[in-house]
Formats: C-alpha cells, structure tokens, sequence
C-alpha cells in the first residue's frame, strides 16, 4: 500500500548502514542510498523525531547451509557507522547480532518509552536486514513504512521478492522525498 499517512510519533530506523558493509557489491549504487538515507535523517531530525542508528556486528547461533559472511572476528572499525550519516548524541543506537533489529536489542522497548507508534525503515540489505527488522517491529505492533529508494540487497530477487511481496503486507512504502513531504506537511 502506498504511503498514506506518518503517525504523530514516528521513528526512523537506519538499519546498518556502517563501514564493514558498504563495500558490498550491492545491485543499486549505495552512494544514493547514503543520500537518500541522509535527507531522512535531516528531515526526522528537524521534526524532532526519533532517529534510530543500527549496526551488525555477527550472526545468530546455528547451523546454516550456506557460509555466513558475519562469522568469525570482524575487521577492526567494521561496525562503525559511516559519516554521511552524521550520528549525534540522542541518536538511539543499537547493536544486533541477528537479521532484524528488534531480536535480542533493546529498540522495541527504547521506541516505546518515547511513545513510537509508526517506524520508517531504511538501509541494507533489503531481503535480510531491512525485511527482518520490518517483520519485527510489524509484530510488535509498530505501523511500519518502508523508504524504497533508501535501501538496496546484494541480490536482485531478494530486493524484488521483498519489495513487490513482503513490505505491503508489513506496512506502507513510498519514496524519501515521500516521506519527507509527509513530515514537512505535519509543520505547515
């Protein structure tokens, strides 16, 4: 479903978009999605609004089928953010070790003290890290909203699958520039 409305309260989670992953050889160009991830920050930060910063930094236990890119002893500054996106001191800032970025974190409960009821989720990767923390945060009864052009997979199908499938039964998508005109309307 098309980005309809912003909730009074919403939060945006910015989901690891930090210096061990941008390297990647992702299918859209990830200096767009640092730009596009940007003018959110700016927009939610000149709303007041919560801004929420997620990092990686390993993987779930167990086994799995195919080898796991997190697993092991990460390069050192791996889980740094990248300085586009200009972290500040009331950013909430939390470190996962799973997919999603409501498993075994505190940022369910950090939203809720802020009285969260909506997230607009961004970053990488689409299929995994973006979806999982979308599913997430559906379950814990956030309204959920998805920037499209703020996020990009290493996989084409993942994107597309997640996109075309996934997100509009998990919430509402639209464009940056969407959910920015959205917030600049709520001060007009």
């Amino acid at each position: 479903m098309a980005l309809t409305t912003l909730d009074a309260n919403t939060a945006l989670i910015v989901v690891d978009l930090q210096k061990g992953v941008i390297g990647s050889s992702f299918i859209a160009p990830i200096a767009g999605v640092l730009e596009k991830a940007r003018a959110l920050i700016d927009a939610f930060r000149a709303q007041g609004l919560p801004v929420g910063l997620v990092n990686v930094a390993g993987v779930a236990p167990g086994r799995t089928e195919q080898p796991r890119r997190l697993d092991g002893p990460l390069p050192e500054g791996f889980t740094d953010f990248v300085p586009e996106l200009g972290r500040q001191a009331n950013d909430i800032v939390v470190t996962k070790r799973t997919w999603g970025a409501f498993a075994s974190t505190d940022l369910e409960s950090q939203l809720k003290a802020r009285g969260v009821t909506q997230v607009v989720i961004a970053g990488v990767a689409t299929g995994t890290g973006v979806e999982a923390t979308a599913r997430q945060a559906y379950e814990a009864g956030f309204n959920v909203a998805l920037a499209l052009d703020a996020m990009t997979d290493l996989r084409p199908e993942a994107h597309d699958y997640s996109v075309k499938s996934v997100f509009p039964r998990l919430g509402e998508t639209g464009t940056s520039q969407d959910i920015i005109d959205r917030l600049a309307a709520r001060s007009a």
